[in-house]
């Protein structure tokens, strides 16, 4: 049975991670975080479970002061080892 996941806007993401929205924007131009999906026809943004770890991630990251490029070197490191 597909297990299916749950898919936020970035208003909910927000309310969810604590983030503000200029901040996940922000991650989202970086590239820290990335979109699951697009409407067609409204182009909101969706996001699911993955995003809200991320932002976990590098909230934990950001608490030991780490900088947001070491952050995005830390996380492309993460994913291309995970390949």
């Amino acid at each position: 049975m597909n297990q299916i996941s749950n898919i936020f806007l970035i208003k909910d993401l927000s309310r969810f991670s604590g983030h503000s929205i200029h901040t996940l924007k922000f991650y989202l131009k970086l590239g820290l975080i990335q979109e699951v999906g697009r409407s067609p026809e409204t182009r909101f943004r969706y996001f699911d479970q993955t995003t809200l770890e991320q932002l976990s991630r590098i909230r934990a990251l950001r608490k030991e002061r780490k900088s947001l490029a070491e952050i995005q070197q830390l996380l492309e490191s993460r994913v291309s080892s995970l390949r």
